[in-house]
């Protein structure tokens, strides 16, 4: 069977809103101002980019960091959920 781009991302999508039922209310709050907050330095550095004011492995290092951050932020309100039992 041949899968498309646009089908891979759908079955993803799909796949991780199954998931997101299944967390609790801090990981869901602390994964959604994480991913904005993500997202906000990737326009920001990709801006920065087409500017030519940083690199190519500059952006990559920045953008790595932010969802390395927003993982973070997850597991931190995972954790609070935990400890509040729920």
């Amino acid at each position: 069977m041949k899968f498309t781009k646009a089908s891979l991302v759908v079955s993803a999508a799909a796949l991780s809103l199954g998931l997101a039922a299944c967390d609790g209310a801090n990981e869901n709050a602390m994964e959604d101002a994480g991913e904005q907050q993500a997202e906000a330095v990737n326009e920001r550095v990709d801006t920065m980019e087409d500017a030519g004011t940083i690199s190519d492995a500059q952006s990559d290092a920045i953008t790595d960091q932010a969802e390395d951050k927003a993982d973070a932020m997850e597991e931190q309100g995972e954790a609070m959920d935990d400890a509040q039992g729920m």
